[in-house]
């Protein structure tokens, strides 16, 4: 999702329309708790004029989250609407909404939907169906037993003892 500023002024006073689908699956590398990324459809329009380049944006497609409960994938849909804007040349006025400065001669979309798609990772994601069959029933040194297989053990040091209140007073009573 490249464009030079010349590839660009063509389109200038005229909605210049964007329908693209694009990989964005080095996010994964940024946050490891996202497991998949599907592609991602980008879709809206420019506008352009000299001094800047609005993109009305917006974005659309899935992650594969773990559950928060169960560790199960989970398919989070993304939906999101956009405005970027982009300064062609240095102004000098203040604005009010957050704007890119163009480095270079090109307009590069591709880190901004990153980070976009980032900020909408949600910090916990529960999965529809509450069943155990998802969650790991062990692990390093450790396994999850039912209560009615655990066999409560002895030590065997203190083994003499579990007879102690079971043998007759010597005294008679």
């Amino acid at each position: 999702m490249k464009w030079t500023i010349s590839q660009l002024q063509k389109y200038r006073s005229k909605d210049y329309p964007i329908d693209e689908t694009v990989d964005v699956s080095g996010i994964r590398e940024t946050d490891p708790t996202i497991r998949e990324v599907s592609p991602i459809h980008i879709f809206g329009r420019a506008d352009i004029d000299s001094s800047k380049v609005t993109f009305h944006l917006t974005i659309k497609g899935h992650l594969v989250l773990p559950c928060s409960r169960t560790l199960v994938d989970v398919h989070y849909p993304i939906n999101v609407e956009t405005t970027e804007t982009f300064l062609l040349k240095g102004l000098d006025y203040e604005t009010e909404e957050e704007t890119h400065q163009v480095k270079g001669d090109v307009i590069d979309l591709q880190p901004i939907i990153e980070e976009i798609l980032l900020l909408e990772v949600p910090m916990q994601v529960f999965c529809e169906d509450s069943g155990e069959e998802g969650a790991p029933q062990s692990g390093k040194d450790w396994e999850v037993i039912q209560e009615e297989d655990l066999q409560k053990k002895v030590d065997p040091r203190l083994a003499g003892l579990a007879n102690f209140f079971d043998q007759n007073d010597p005294s008679g009573e």
